[in-house]
């Protein structure tokens, strides 16, 4: 069956090509972009393709999607101890947090949405009562958990998450900023490629 853990808007899904080889000291990078769905195991692929404990960029842009997939990627960056700084290029929202939450540093434009919300299930399928009454207690279960993890994370108070998350609030970049959650750069400002750099 096919089911999904879907954000409020369903943006068509792009392509997301693997990164090439790291080299010396050039960060690798990877676009997040268009919806978490089955085909995320390409970027999960692009994130182990990169070696441990490497540094690099992550370009987010999307509304979220499926959890698991944006669960999936936070264990691979956690996990393979990269040095990811996450930058909301757009939109990060949804399952999309999971991942940014999990950056090393995160970078937003004052421009920059997140929205949180509850965690949701859609299923493509008939299913019968049975099994749906299982799906609601487990992600009944599970959306406490990925919330504390989020907190942990972000290193905040689970009622923020909470506050956030219900009924559903979007965050602008420069809340995450206030909160002490990410920094700011401005498009108008110095080449991102030279402030990072600097910031070695």
């Amino acid at each position: 069956m096919n089911r999904k853990h879907q954000s409020r808007r369903d943006p068509s899904p792009q392509r997301n090509l693997p990164p090439e080889k790291h080299r010396g000291e050039e960060p690798w990078e990877i676009c997040i972009a268009g919806e978490l769905n089955e085909k995320s195991g390409e970027l999960i692929d692009s994130l182990v393709q990169v070696p441990w404990g490497s540094r690099g960029i992550i370009w987010f842009d999307s509304g979220g999607g499926s959890a698991y997939a944006g669960l999936a990627m936070a264990t691979v960056i956690r996990l393979r101890g990269l040095k990811a700084t996450g930058v909301v290029a757009g939109e990060c929202s949804s399952a999309t947090i999971l991942p940014f939450a999990a950056c090393t540093e995160r970078v937003v434009t004052p421009l920059s949405a997140l929205f949180f919300h509850p965690m949701r299930w859609q299923s493509e399928e008939d299913v019968r009562l049975e099994e749906a009454v299982e799906w609601t207690r487990h992600f009944k279960d599970i959306e406490g958990e990925l919330d504390q993890l989020l907190a942990e994370m972000f290193g905040i108070p689970i009622e923020t998450i909470v506050g956030w998350t219900r009924p559903g609030r979007f965050i602008r970049g420069r809340d995450l900023v206030e909160a002490g959650l990410a920094r700011e750069v401005s498009l108008l400002g110095e080449d991102f490629r030279k402030e990072l750099a600097k910031r070695k």
